[in-house]
């Protein structure tokens, strides 16, 4: 890439900071504006001088002197600085596109599907750096042993977490169609998005078009469990290269998981059955990549997770506290399962913050059914104010039981009563769950339980 000056339009979030990073690691002049910017990116971009001085969108930071501009999901299309832009003919750029042009060099392997996209790409960066591999990445977490979620080094592999949901207000496109992968890894469909995608043909159709994006004699890698998914490579992926997966061979005991090869047995830092999925996909992209199996399974057994990923934030004598980012009826699914079975018999409280449009939704809100069917104890918890700036209609306390399948689910709206819980009901289970992909309510979760005197 020739270094210029790029301006980043939404510059606080929490990719958008990271491309900022990225870009001024790599010597370009970075400027951005945001209208708000929160921790930990105002900290991190203070620290590179790339930080706004005030909040807010100022058109006259944009002009001729600007190589282009890179646009981020939050902005609108009446924002300032994005018409400004389009008036002096400033090439403009969602993130999506501009990561496609970047990467457009390299061997690009992209991580989709409705869950496990963050920790699968996650693992496969896990492994590409204890393996050697000369690598860029895409991704929607923190990882330990990476300092960034953006790499823009001109690697020889692009590792790249592809997101179904739209690229910007201008490019209503799905993210990952921008990235035409030799090789692609969708790990599950499950409908999700509602406020974009309003019926699941509608979701289904986001990765038709994903394959149908990939050029003929490329690999897609995909989940043979999943009927739907199974179905729809059948119909449309008759010009690729087809690699079915299943979950890895594995041994669950309480409190810790094993997978099993040819090489031996591995103990793992994390467990559940969809990462023993997430691995196996891992394994096959390192298959194909003639990437050593016995050297990759040997660097599975230190990946502990990203963040907010099943990460253990609290751990007593008498008790686990988990937080993940499951939000979607699946997520929560999966998450709960990988914690009863290996944690057999634990008496288990979940919270569950309502967050994204499809979960806020009524007319999507059913697809929750049975979800926390298998915690001892559940709790709800959305932000009433956040409800509200969003225009979504308040579901009562009763819908939510019924929409969720459970009489006895408590409901709260106020973050100050929901940390009140939380601080009361430490004793009385031995495993805990923070479920949700929103901030709740501000609530600074690992002081909660980690400052308690016990």
């Amino acid at each position: 890439m020739n270094q210029g000056h790029v301006h980043l339009i939404a510059i606080g979030g929490s990719v958008m900071h990271n491309l900022a990073l990225a870009l001024h690691n790599q010597g370009f002049i970075v400027s951005g504006s945001d209208d708000q910017i929160f921790e930990p990116a105002r900290s991190r971009l203070t620290n590179s001088g790339i930080c706004p001085e005030n909040e807010g969108w100022f058109a006259e930071k944009i002009n001729n002197k600007l190589s282009f501009v890179i646009l981020g999901m939050h902005a609108r299309k009446d924002n300032p600085e994005l018409i400004r832009a389009q008036e002096l003919k400033i090439p403009v750029y969602s993130f999506p596109e501009f990561i496609g042009k970047a990467y457009s060099q390299q061997l690009r392997v992209v991580i989709a599907g409705s869950h496990g996209k963050t920790t699968t790409t996650s693992m496969l960066m896990h492994v590409f750096k204890n393996t050697g591999q000369s690598f860029d990445y895409l991704v929607g977490a923190l990882l330990d042993g990476f300092r960034e979620m953006v790499s823009l080094s001109g690697a020889k592999y692009a590792v790249i977490e592809g997101d179904e949901y739209l690229s910007s207000c201008l490019d209503p496109k799905p993210k990952f169609l921008h990235y035409k992968p030799q090789i692609a890894v969708i790990t599950g469909i499950a409908w999700d998005h509602y406020n974009v995608f309003p019926k699941y043909e509608d979701y289904i159709e986001a990765f038709r078009q994903l394959m149908d994006s990939m050029e003929p004699g490329s690999t897609l890698i995909y989940f043979e469990g999943d009927q739907d998914l199974r179905n729809l490579v059948k119909e449309s992926a008759t010009h690729l290269n087809k690699i079915p997966y299943t979950e890895v061979p594995s041994r669950i005991s309480p409190e810790r998981t094993f997978i099993i090869s040819e090489w031996g047995c591995y103990g793992l830092e994390i467990f559940g059955r969809h990462n023993l999925q997430n691995l196996q996909a891992v394994r096959e992209v390192c298959t194909l990549l003639a990437i050593d199996d016995r050297s990759v399974c040997e660097a599975l057994t230190t990946f502990k997770g990203a963040s907010k990923r099943l990460e253990l934030i609290c751990e007593r004598p008498n008790l686990k506290v988990f937080q993940d980012f499951a939000h979607a009826p699946s997520k929560v699914r999966a998450t709960l399962q990988a914690v009863r079975e290996t944690f057999p018999g634990k008496r288990i409280l979940c919270y569950l913050e309502l967050h994204t449009f499809s979960s806020l939704n009524p007319e999507f809100i059913g697809q929750y059914k049975g979800s926390l069917a298998s915690c001892e104890r559940a709790i709800i918890y959305y932000d009433l104010h956040a409800v509200q700036l969003k225009k979504m209609p308040v579901m009562e306390p009763e819908q939510l039981q019924q929409a969720f399948g459970r009489n006895d689910i408590k409901v709260f709206q106020e973050a100050q009563s929901l940390k009140m819980d939380m601080q009361s009901s430490q004793d009385d289970f031995e495993l805990i769950l923070l479920l949700g992909s929103g901030n709740w309510g501000g609530l600074e979760l690992k002081k909660i339980y980690n400052d308690r005197i016990v």
